[in-house]
């Protein structure tokens, strides 16, 4: 979410779980402090990725909402259980080209699908693509208890009240999720100091690419979406969100947390959520909001900011099944367990 989910009344973009991007990721590697970790999930049942898409970590480096940075995934129709991916990284000017442009850097490896992990290493860079155990934990039907879903929008004010909303039950244990992940020298992000990253999936359809979904910090687009604004938002750019967006967030918060204009734009100020792209500086300690590690509570930081700390915390816990070895992200779960 955090995109498992696009609101509660929300299906997956384009109706393709395939194109969903869940969650993004960006931390100091835990084996080397010079280098750092991008992470972007996608496809919550964890199967083969699309093979008309490109999955995309956009990464600015100076400012001015615009990609410095592309790394770009593609995959192979998958055959009998098996599937492979390139990956083509661009920089500059043509890092903002919407196709899959720049140096090849990886060419038809492997897609991961059992408990081995293939890693990937190509130059300075080393990459990962297949199913992980999913890091994202959260309590969905205390979720769905907290807030009223009905006359077609996402979510309005919290139904709060002496009785805590959750259940104590993770809905995530034994969820797996398609990742791709990269790790790189810090240096090559030439962050200055910070880097803001965000993640797209685009599907070409008829000779054409479409914009499906896009991810940058976690939950933003599933909260504050609604029906009507849903595709809109996904296919929108970071560099318009603040003059497309901020009224319907400010609307959404008023009935959130019943925030003034005023306070809700200073606190969509403070947390940095527009525009929608993950602030990272890598020459401190990875902890959202700055980039963002597996066991930060990320529904409790946007549940309090949502209803102006009235909404208690949920009191899970993060898994227990991540690694601190490359891929980073638990095997993958059984299916069916």
């Amino acid at each position: 979410m955090s995109n498992h989910f696009t609101g509660l009344n929300l299906g997956a973009p384009l109706g393709d779980q395939r194109l969903d991007l869940c969650d993004l990721y960006a931390f100091q590697s835990p084996t080397d402090p010079t280098r750092t970790v991008l992470i972007l999930n996608a496809n919550p049942n964890a199967d083969a990725l699309h093979p008309d898409a490109i999955y995309r970590l956009n990464i600015d480096n100076d400012g001015d909402c615009l990609a410095d940075m592309a790394i770009s995934y593609v995959f192979s129709p998958p055959r009998d259980g098996r599937q492979t991916f390139s990956v083509f990284m661009a920089k500059g000017e043509e890092a903002r080209s919407v196709e899959a442009v720049g140096q090849q850097v990886v060419t038809d490896a492997e897609v991961s699908f059992g408990t081995v992990a293939n890693r990937v290493t190509s130059g300075p860079y080393t990459f990962f693509a297949g199913s992980r155990s999913d890091a994202f934990f959260f309590d969905f039907d205390g979720i769905k208890g907290l807030f009223d879903t009905t006359g077609g929008r996402n979510f309005t004010a919290p139904h709060l009240g002496g009785k805590s909303p959750w259940t104590g039950v993770d809905s995530n244990t034994e969820a797996n999720v398609f990742s791709t992940v990269v790790e790189l020298p810090t240096s090559e992000l030439r962050a200055g100091p910070e880097i803001r990253i965000w993640g797209r999936c685009s599907v070409r359809e008829n000779g054409r690419l479409i914009h499906a979904d896009r991810a940058g910090h976690p939950s933003v687009s599933s909260f504050f979406n609604t029906d009507e604004t849903k595709e809109e938002y996904n296919a929108s750019e970071p560099v318009n969100d603040r003059d497309r967006w901020t009224d319907q967030f400010v609307h959404l918060m008023g009935h959130t947390g019943n925030y003034t204009r005023e306070e809700a734009i200073a606190a969509i100020d403070a947390d940095r959520i527009l525009p929608d792209m993950l602030v990272f500086d890598p020459s401190k300690p990875a902890l959202y909001p700055n980039g963002r590690v597996f066991t930060d509570d990320v529904i409790n930081h946007r549940l309090s900011f949502l209803s102006k700390g009235d909404i208690p915390p949920t009191g899970l816990e993060p898994h227990t099944d991540l690694l601190d070895e490359f891929p980073y992200l638990g095997n993958p779960h059984p299916k069916g367990s």
